[in-house]
């Protein structure tokens, strides 16, 4: 039999699901500048001080709706990486950005919200980056993999550069040589550019076969951070 208590938490967890799905419809129709918590409330049938218990603030209703969506585009990357390992590390690679580019087309809002403009008057907190290393780490996992097992190509590396390559290195991508630290951020803003230039439009009369140009680049893309 449960308990008052067991029952609270789940109606909390319930009504605070209740409340993000409301906000994500507000994310479609109006965008995230125009995000509302007495709109959520109104369409909820809630009064705004009820809901006010749940997110006293309409930042901490978007740092809610941003880490839910880093989270989920960061499981379907490595979801993709798990259904490869046994492949060679650039399929491995291809494949966690398809479906990088996969969950952006099937959730245009929510990508747009954590890769799209700043929203006025927001700043995100320090809680938002865990998730959003997410896909950086499981890009950085396969080229680590690779650099420990059949070996990465050689890279050039501007001498200016090296510093700012060994400050990677120690920041975020350790036991990786310098070079590879600065390609893989290379990498990683020109995948998001790839799929935000086709999202938001700037693709458009460019690009028709945009599954094969999207391969193509992305392949591109894992040769350019040392992957044979």
């Amino acid at each position: 039999m449960s308990t008052p208590q067991g029952a609270r938490a789940r109606a909390r967890i319930e009504v605070t699901a209740a409340i993000k799905e409301a906000a994500r419809r507000q994310l479609a129709e109006e965008g995230a500048a125009k995000l509302s918590l007495r709109a959520v409330a109104r369409e909820l049938g809630m009064v705004s001080s009820a809901l006010y218990r749940y997110f006293p603030s309409r930042d901490e209703l978007l740092t809610a709706l941003i880490i839910d969506a880093y989270d989920s585009l960061g499981e379907a990357a490595e979801k993709a990486r798990d259904a490869g390992s046994g492949a060679a590390p650039v399929d491995r690679w291809t494949a966690v950005c398809e479906a990088v580019r996969g969950w952006a087309l099937a959730h245009p809002h929510e990508y747009a919200l954590i890769y799209g403009s700043p929203v006025p008057g927001y700043s995100a907190p320090e809680t938002t980056i865990r998730a959003a290393a997410r896909v950086g780490l499981v890009l950085i996992g396969i080229v680590r993999d690779a650099h420990e097992g059949p070996g990465l190509a050689d890279l050039p590396l501007p001498a200016e550069l090296r510093p700012e390559g060994e400050r990677m290195v120690a920041a975020f991508a350790p036991d990786l040589p310098p070079e590879v630290a600065v390609a893989l951020v290379a990498a990683w803003a020109q995948l998001f550019g790839l799929v935000g230039f086709e999202l938001f439009g700037q693709f458009n009369n460019v690009v028709d076969d945009r599954e094969t140009f999207f391969r193509h680049a992305v392949t591109g893309l894992a040769h350019s951070v040392g992957l044979r």
